[in-house]
């Protein structure tokens, strides 16, 4: 299939629309793909002499790069039209391109029947298999109802009916690198709506998703109105505003209302680099932004970054843990909402963009540290008591671990600790010594963690990223950190664990052994929930 593809934008391969025409095209599997760009094109207007009709039929007496386009036209089985809104029309030279079609028509009067218009020209060449698409995008909330005169036009040119339309609105959003997240995930249903298209046409469910609007009406409105860097004010001309504040205002634009959790905050962005300072008020309506000093409040959390910095971690050019592990900026205050800021100010699909509902994949699951913690604490506790149930108990739970998997996302540790308690009960059972089988335990229970925290993934992380964004967490360096000094602790902790259990067991001194390692596993516990919160936070604070 050989595709043709006419880029309308005056701004060539910077168009935003052409962010969409060429994930369509991706969609399709296209090889042969040909694309015109109008504005690098030499084409004049057409003068209106008919010459092409009735001195050399079919034939411009302009000489430029009409006739290549008319060639490439013909040659076409696909043709996608590609272009912003201006003016609730098309670009102008892509309308001259348009009109300079006229030599592909014939001169006679033919009735049209699908009811677009009074008249029509019959086509002087057979375009019975070409299919059209019609790719576009404008600067407004919506595109409902700002493409009448757009579709009443190619209703003329392609016949009704019978072309695609993907048209969407906050076209300018696809130039923005903050705003990544979401324009890839509407540019995912429109390469889905390009496959749709080559098997039968695009499906109704994919159809109303690429209508879903990108931000509500209310959040795009007051990204647009901040990203022109001047002050809103009717019948008034305004000095530009500082980029810092038309970019601060941007980012609080995108405060979600609905994850406010009953802390009313108030984040204070100073820009070392440009000693400028804003606040944002993060409250249960909504947000307030504050540029004037002496509107301001006590914050709750202060970021202290060169603007640069900010920018690029807005861009992802870097990413925000990324840059606070090399102190490029730092925190004061309450972290917390920086392990919330995507809740806060990320994006969240709308209710009529979420994919139906369907059977939960390996990859849909969440691991759950009890599966691994369970048959270590059955063994110590049960087999204390009595060793013949505590033998039963932890090889029944083993058992029943790959039947959990189905629901939770195993882990190599599950596995590991499958075979270690599967032995070392089989050992019980057979007799063997339990004032060495209970210290090997602990041995073995600690070399997992310790040894796990120098490898790519420590113990912690496979368990506590469910709390931190999925197994995005795992790109955190802070994160990791946090968890190989965490997996290296309870390590230390349990191979220490394991030397005096065995002292004390040797010693008949079971009974104090058992007291021990509970008191110092519940304070290990302890510290556990306050390192995870103290250490990024320690060094938000660059410390």
């Amino acid at each position: 299939m050989k595709v043709l593809v006419i880029n309308g934008s005056p701004k060539g391969e910077k168009s935003n629309t052409l962010h969409l025409t060429k994930a369509f095209l991706a969609g399709t599997g296209a090889q042969d793909v040909e694309t015109l760009h109008v504005s690098r094109l030499n084409i004049d207007s057409c003068r209106g002499c008919f010459a092409c009709w009735n001195k050399t039929p079919g034939k411009c007496v302009i000489s430029d790069d009409m006739e290549m386009v008319l060639s490439q036209i013909l040659a076409a089985d696909l043709i996608v039209w590609s272009f912003p809104l201006y003016y609730f029309s098309i670009p102008g030279k892509l309308k001259t391109l348009i009109d300079r079609q006229l030599p592909l028509a014939l001169p006679f009067m033919v009735e049209n029947t699908d009811g677009s218009g009074s008249g029509s020209h019959p086509s002087r060449y057979d375009m019975s298999g070409k299919r059209y698409v019609l790719i576009s995008t404008c600067g407004f909330y919506s595109a409902e109802k700002n493409y009448d005169a757009v579709e009443r036009m190619f209703d003329h040119i392609c016949g009704k009916d019978n072309y695609e339309t993907i048209f969407c609105g906050q076209g300018e959003l696809f130039r923005v690198p903050q705003l990544r997240n979401r324009t890839d995930a509407y540019l995912a249903d429109v390469q889905q709506a390009g496959a749709e298209f080559m098997t039968g046409g695009i499906r109704p469910e994919t159809r109303e998703r690429l209508k879903t609007l990108l931000f509500p009406k209310e959040v795009f409105e007051e990204m647009a109105d901040a990203s022109w860097g001047v002050e809103k004010s009717a019948g008034e001309h305004r000095a530009p505003v500082d980029e810092t504040l038309a970019f601060t205002r941007q980012m609080a634009a995108l405060y979600r209302k609905e994850s406010f959790d009953g802390k009313a905050r108030v984040l204070e962005m100073h820009y070392t680099d440009r000693d400028k300072t804003y606040q944002i008020l993060m409250e249960r309506d909504g947000y307030k932004m504050l540029d004037d000093p002496k509107d301001f409040q006590q914050y709750t959390t202060r970021i202290e970054t060169p603007f640069t910095v900010w920018l690029a971690i807005s861009e992802g050019k870097t990413t925000g843990p990324q840059a606070m592990m090399e102190q490029k900026y730092r925190v004061d205050g309450d972290f917390s909402l920086m392990l919330k800021w995507d809740d806060f100010f990320g994006y969240a699909a709308p209710a009529a963009e979420k994919k139906p509902a369907t059977a939960k994949t390996a990859s849909d699951s969440k691991s759950n540290m009890l599966i691994f913690l369970l048959p270590w604490i059955l063994f110590w506790t049960v087999t204390s008591f009595n060793e013949q149930w505590g033998v039963m108990t932890s090889i029944a739970f083993c058992a029943l671990i790959p039947l959990l998997w189905l629901k939770f996302k195993s882990t190599i540790y599950e596995r590991l600790t499958i075979a270690c308690i599967s032995g070392l009960s089989l050992s019980l059972l057979l007799g063997a010594d339990q004032t060495i089988l209970w210290p090997l335990s602990y041995l073995l229970f600690g070399l997992l963690w310790f040894v796990s925290g120098f490898q790519k993934i420590p113990l912690s992380a496979y368990y506590s990223m469910n709390d931190y964004n999925g197994e995005k967490a795992l790109q955190n360096p802070l994160f990791m950190k946090t968890n190989r000094i965490l997996s290296l602790g309870w390590g230390v902790l349990y191979l220490v664990i394991s030397v005096w259990s065995f002292l004390l067991m040797r010693a008949n001194a079971a009974g104090v052994a058992l007291i021990l390692n509970n008191v110092a596993t519940i304070l290990m516990g302890i510290f556990t929930v306050w390192y995870q919160k103290w250490y990024p936070a320690k060094v938000a604070r660059g410390r």
